[in-house]
């Protein structure tokens, strides 16, 4: 491989040829995925990354300079991939912290009668993503608005809406479903 089969691949997919561009990840896919497998330490994690790189590589095709090295700027591509998920992860798991010690704090403070339904609302909970379980506990656990939750986790306002819109139907038909069946067969 050279970088003046390099240059005219490039020019060509520049020019919006996806065979181009489909040889150009030929190519570099194997020095992309090796470098983020090193990163991430997640084969899977990995090859989503190198894809979603190559992606983002066909849409700013117009931002490459030139005198750039195509696969320089495709590992700069995929390090800014990486460092994104990382951040994706580490707010996921900031959020799921919340939600255990909000759990734990519920726990330890209700009674007899109450522990149960707060047993059936941590699984109903359970079966949430992790943006619906911040939503759904910022704003019914500690009373915050809607524009102060997508404050909070840094989402339009209509995407929080929308959270909670989706999220309150799957807690309704798991604490009725559950819960009904649950106290049934207590009897």
């Amino acid at each position: 491989m050279s970088d003046a089969d390099d240059t005219v691949l490039l020019q060509r997919a520049m020019q919006h040829d996806r065979g181009a561009f489909a040889a150009l990840v030929l190519r570099h896919q194997g020095r992309v995925r090796g470098f983020l497998r090193r990163l991430c330490r997640d084969h899977a994690l990995a090859d989503d990354l190198a894809q979603e790189c190559f992606l983002l590589a066909w849409r700013k095709l117009p931002e490459l300079r030139t005198h750039s090295s195509l696969g320089a700027w495709l590992c700069s591509i995929a390090y800014r991939c990486f460092l994104q998920a990382l951040r994706t992860r580490e707010r996921e798991a900031a959020l799921n912290a919340l939600y255990t010690q909000h759990c734990q704090n519920e726990a330890e403070t209700a009674e007899a009668g109450t522990e149960l339904q707060a047993r059936d609302l941590e699984q109903a909970m359970a079966l949430l993503n992790p943006q619906e379980v911040a939503a759904i506990t910022l704003h019914f656990s500690l009373g915050h608005s809607h524009s102060e939750i997508a404050e909070i986790l840094d989402l339009p306002l209509g995407t929080v809406k929308s959270l909670l819109a989706r999220a309150l139907p799957k807690l309704r038909v798991h604490l009725t479903t559950d819960s009904g069946v649950r106290h049934h067969d207590e009897r």
